[in-house]
């Protein structure tokens, strides 16, 4: 494969089909967009279609981009609720500007479809998003001690859902957030774009989510799980603004996503030090596919830090990483405990970077004094395969834990091109062991050189079940 020729490819996105028949969009500064449902058809692909559908106009929003419209929002998910047994609903938002506090989706086999004119806008007042208690795993909020601000949408406990659209966009009006947050005046943690907990059979797809308060796609103690086509867009300033964040999850599909982030652009988490060791909910069986990334402060992939829970069976491929800290960054720390191990990346090509590889056994953040300092996590079984790098600063920078060192770890097919101020030491490299082969420049001494055959590095070569799923044609 000539990796060098992914630098700057389009991402490649699952495209929604649009079948616009006749559609009538008229818009109006006094009365908005109005949207003529009957003489238009827009179908999409997801993992369940469903037999009801109502529009959110139905429910007295308006789309005018100053009403606040929590309470039709809240109505229409609450009224749908009820034809969960009878084949499902969808919540249709048409085109327009949706002003919109935290709501909350009650109801399994459900739908949110927003149009591609549709806009959710966050509201900007605290008070429209509900505090809700630490996540287990964490024992705290990350902003602060305490609890943490419900997502602007927000699921529990729920079976097929699906959030999706024609790249309908959610902003989340993330600036003074920002702000708040670096001057220290929020009480509580910042709430997430998107979030969905104690689920199965999630699908979120086809959006642009812009300028999230904090993490924009947060999917938590959930399983089979799939997000696809998400342009993710926030300052590369912002505070903490990752894109997907899987987080003690299990049999997940991340694939065909771009996002420009503050922060790491994936971040697999399973829980905090004690927390997440008593919870112990791993993050597993996850695959990640064809992210373009930009990311100048972070990683394109970062395992951790909150990996307590385990992280384990984790597929990269098709990473196309452009201006970013890291392609693949493992962090950790003593009091993690668990492990990280079983972690595949290949065809990866890169661009402007300050390191290819980057692993973190000092990651030294807790939550509180409670944590376990015999609690050492083990890293183990590391493996990168295909990998082009053009215009890096270090090539590596390895540390694992003194006297527990990261094993296993597998290099091949490498090639890195320096910068033109590139660090000296271009490997660096402590309590780190495993081998290398066709990599250039030499490794550091702890990554002899080993001849692994014509394939390298080991990559599974069976899927994941979540990646054979079949989706369908829906229509709203």
């Amino acid at each position: 494969m000539a990796m060098a020729s992914l630098f700057f490819q389009k991402p490649h996105v699952l495209y929604v089909v649009l079948a616009l028949t006749a559609l009538t969009i008229a818009c109006h500064a006094d009365r908005g967009c109005q949207f003529d449902r009957k003489r238009a058809s827009v179908n999409y692909q997801a993992i369940n279609c469903r037999k009801h559908s109502a529009l959110l106009t139905d429910f007295n929003a308006k789309g005018d981009g100053k009403t606040l419209n929590t309470r039709a929002f809240q109505a229409a998910i609450d009224k749908l609720s009820g034809l969960a047994p009878d084949g499902g609903a969808q919540l249709i938002v048409p085109p327009g500007k949706w002003l919109t506090g935290s709501f909350n989706i009650t109801s399994s086999h459900f739908t949110l479809f927003l149009h591609k004119h549709a806009q959710i806008i966050a509201s900007l007042d605290e008070k429209d998003y509900p505090v809700l208690p630490p996540l287990p795993s964490y024992g705290r909020g990350r902003d602060a001690d305490g609890g943490r601000y419900a997502s602007l949408i927000f699921g529990t406990n729920l079976t097929d859902v699906v959030i999706t659209g024609g790249n309908g966009t959610v902003n989340g009006q993330g600036a003074p957030w920002w702000k708040k947050f670096r001057a220290g005046e929020l009480k509580y943690t910042r709430p997430y774009l998107i979030e969905i907990m104690y689920s199965d059979k999630v699908q979120i797809s086809d959006l642009t989510l812009i300028d999230a308060p904090t993490w924009n796609v947060h999917p938590v103690y959930s399983s089979n799980v799939i997000v696809q086509g998400l342009t993710i867009t926030s300052s590369v300033e912002s505070a903490n603004t990752d894109g997907i964040n899987p987080d003690s999850c299990s049999n997940v599909l991340i694939q065909d996503n771009y996002i420009v982030s503050g922060d790491d652009c994936i971040a697999i988490k399973s829980g905090w030090d004690q927390y997440g060791i008593n919870v112990g909910l791993p993050s597993e069986h996850i695959a990640v596919k064809r992210l373009t990334c930009i990311s100048p402060y972070s990683a394109g992939i970062a395992l951790g830090s909150e990996m307590s829970g385990g992280i384990r069976d984790v597929r990269g491929e098709d990473l196309n990483l452009i201006h970013t800290e890291s392609a693949v960054r493992i962090k950790t720390a003593v009091g993690r405990g668990n492990y990280v191990r079983d972690i595949f990346i290949k065809n990866v090509a890169m661009k402007t970077m300050k390191y290819v590889f980057w692993m973190t056994g000092d990651y030294g953040s807790h939550p509180d004094d409670g944590w376990d300092r015999k609690a050492v996590p083990v890293v183990k079984n590391v493996n990168y395969r295909d990998m082009v790098a053009e215009n890096v600063t270090q090539a590596a920078r390895l540390a694992g834990i003194e006297g527990h060192p990261f094993t296993g770890v597998c290099m091949s097919n490498v090639t890195i091109e320096a910068a033109e101020k590139a660090k000296k030491l271009f490997w660096n490299c402590s309590e780190i062991a495993g081998v290398t082969d066709k990599v250039s420049p030499k490794a550091c001494g702890l990554l002899p050189g080993k001849r692994l055959g014509a394939a390298g590095c080991p990559f599974p070569t069976q899927s994941l079940p979540i990646e054979d799923v079949k989706m369908k044609t829906c229509s709203a």
